[in-house]
């Protein structure tokens, strides 16, 4: 097995800022040293903390080559000779966005169902195959999402045979009836299962109070009606409207080159027939309404699970990298404040965490946790100081300047992962983003100011429009939560209760 030992000194030094940030991660703040005036490295002082070397956030990435077949299929390779490996990922430019408004997760099923079966394959010998080859292939679609994936990975001898394997998977499947009723029967059985756990009934209905009941990012599972009505024809229909060549990307990462790979991509997808591609609409998000307090009940339940949150920001946002280092702070890990908070002073969890995300529309920022419930009011006290407190008061230096190196470091490690910055480049490509956009990624964190931390805060933990979701015992959380407003309660359905919970009556 060959590997390739050289690495940049830019990655080095963006190593050693990574493990100064997990050790920050696991004492909430840097780590101090016994000598607090010895210089330990060139560039590298270290005054009363870990040594962080200035020229860190100097990074040239590797660029991918471009290459194109006659058909419109696009291919992007990330050529990464660490070791005899390589991954393919298909991406077809359309996902749970393209699905019909009254036939939701039929993308997410037609990823799935790909590799159950195809014209010369059954899905049984699909399985043996990748498992003979030592190989990874799988697929997936999320229900908003833009896109839909096709992976592949394994060893480089074995790429001809994983290629064409693959090639089939994505062309040719067949979807056969017996492997749809049974792909059918697991997800209702799922869906059922799913509606017993908390964090799933809390998410649900986030998103609808977000997004309303007409928008693709209301669901978090594929509804129902989807399933039970879910045919082989339906699958083939998408398949065959949206897996063209002129909507797709391949992208690769491992030890091939362009010459080498290009007469292979050629035999295997050459013959790909194009065709026009509807364009999926891009739902924009609704107008929010006022701040509502959904409490779904679970009689008898020792936790309360509470989601808080706002409408956030796009993918392209100006005020991303903004959004990025106000969410590290409040709770983007076990360093930020909710976790400092709520676990390690009031020791009201196992974790307390916030995140963030935006697409082509505008994603949600929110914070959540599970608590005991005789902590509940406790819990709700703290959420909503630590949220006004990031809104009101500027950030200190020495807890920005930790954040800043906390999400470089995390950057760092991800240098080290060939798949990520495949990922990277994809990213880039679906957004438009510049050339030099992860070039320049750490400059861009590092120039990140306590104002703007707080204006982004200000903006978008809008607290006039926030919704709090709580899934708990009714009966002792009620009234804790009509402290903040007037509460709602759902059953474990989602339908509205009306009156007196039973453990009320």
């Amino acid at each position: 097995m060959r590997i390739q030992t050289k690495i940049s000194n830019a990655v080095v030094a963006l190593i050693l800022i990574a493990l100064v940030s997990s050790l920050a991660f696991a004492q909430g703040g840097a780590p101090t040293v016994q000598s607090t005036q010895s210089q330990t490295a060139k560039g590298a002082v270290v005054k009363g903390k870990a040594p962080v070397n200035k020229n860190v956030l100097k990074v040239k990435l590797p660029r991918a080559e471009e290459a194109a077949l006659p058909n419109g299929l696009r291919v992007v390779l990330l050529r990464s000779t660490k070791v005899p490996t390589f991954n393919m990922q298909m991406v077809v430019l359309s996902g749970g966005l393209s699905d019909k408004a009254d036939y939701r997760g039929l993308a997410s099923s037609t990823a799935t169902l790909l590799r159950e079966g195809t014209a010369k394959r059954s899905s049984k010998d699909i399985a043996e195959q990748v498992d003979a080859l030592g190989a990874t292939l799988f697929a997936s679609s999320g229900l908003s999402s833009m896109t839909s994936t096709v992976s592949v990975g394994g060893l480089v001898e074995n790429l001809d045979q994983s290629l064409e394997l693959f090639a089939d998977v994505v062309r040719n499947p067949s979807f056969p009836q017996g492997e749809v009723d049974k792909y059918k029967t697991r997800t209702l059985a799922q869906l059922q299962f799913q509606r017993s756990i908390p964090q799933f009934l809390a998410a649900e209905q986030f998103q609808r109070a977000i997004y309303g009941n007409a928008h693709p990012a209301a669901l978090v599972a594929t509804p129902i009606e989807s399933i039970q009505k879910l045919t082989s024809k339906d699958l083939a229909d998408f398949h065959s409207t949206y897996y063209r060549p002129n909507n797709a990307i391949l992208a690769i990462v491992g030890d091939v080159t362009m010459k080498e790979v290009m007469p292979k991509i050629e035999k295997a997808f050459g013959d790909w027939q194009k065709a026009d591609v509807p364009a999926a609409t891009i739902p924009q998000a609704p107008a929010q309404t006022a701040s509502r307090i959904l409490l779904i009940d679970r009689p008898g339940s020792v936790q309360t699970v509470l989601q808080l949150g706002t409408l956030g920001i796009e993918r392209t946002s100006p005020d991303y990298f903004a959004v990025l280092m106000a969410d590290r702070v409040l709770g983007g890990g076990p360093s930020g404040r909710l976790f400092l908070n709520l676990r390690e002073d009031k020791g009201y969890t196992y974790g307390a965490y916030s995140g963030f995300g935006g697409s082509r529309f505008r994603g949600t920022w929110q914070a959540s946790s599970e608590v005991r419930t005789d902590v509940t009011e406790g819990a709700m006290k703290e959420f909503m100081y630590e949220l006004n407190r990031l809104r009101n008061e500027t950030v200190p230096a020495e807890e920005l300047e930790n954040a800043k190196r906390a999400i470089v470091g995390s950057f760092a490690l991800s240098l080290e992962q060939p798949q990520s910055l495949l990922q990277n480049i994809i990213t880039q490509k679906l957004y438009n983003l510049p050339a030099d956009y992860w070039d320049t990624y750490p400059q861009k964190v590092a120039a990140i100011t306590a104002a703007d931390v707080q204006r982004v805060a200000q903006k978008y933990i809008d607290l006039g429009h926030l919704q709090v979701v709580a899934v708990g015992d009714a009966a002792k959380a009620r009234e804790v939560l009509a402290k903040y407003g007037k509460v709602e309660v759902f059953d474990a359905e989602g339908k509205p209760v009306a009156g007196p919970t039973q453990n009320e009556k």
